[in-house]
């Protein structure tokens, strides 16, 4: 990362999936499928609205910033010590939906932080790839 001194780090993740944006909003959005590949959660799509997502290492909560259904989503993503940002963009391909994901707000002093997204979300990007090849 070549980011200046003092600004907030970043971790993004981008892959071609062969679906269509639809079904990847149903997977970024309902809380049944958003169990299945990231965490338990109560979340809505709808801007304004809190929501927590738990695992057995610890829980976040976030809210909702941004919904414009099958483009984009951005939600806050945090708990007393970290305050990020996740946006998800889904852009339409001949083969099927670039998804774009990046959760930015790490602070320099937060490394635990930082390395548990870069090393978790390509494995939630991997458990989202098996999801949507089972869902309609």
């Amino acid at each position: 990362m070549s980011e200046p001194e003092g600004e907030a780090l970043s971790v993004a993740m981008e892959r071609e999936f062969p679906f269509p944006p639809e079904r990847i909003w149903r997977a970024l959005t309902q809380p049944h499928l958003l169990e299945e590949w990231l965490m338990k959660t109560d979340f809505r799509p709808d801007v304004g609205q809190a929501f927590s997502f738990s695992a057995e290492w610890g829980s976040v909560r976030g809210e909702v910033l941004d919904a414009e259904p099958h483009r984009s989503l951005s939600y806050t993503w945090g708990d007393d010590h970290l305050r990020s940002i996740v946006t998800w963009t889904l852009t339409p391909t001949r083969g099927g939906t670039l998804l774009r994901m990046e959760q930015t707000g790490f602070r320099r002093d937060q490394p635990r932080y930082f390395m548990g997204a870069k090393a978790g979300w390509p494995r939630f990007f991997d458990n989202l790839e098996q999801l949507l090849a089972k869902i309609a």
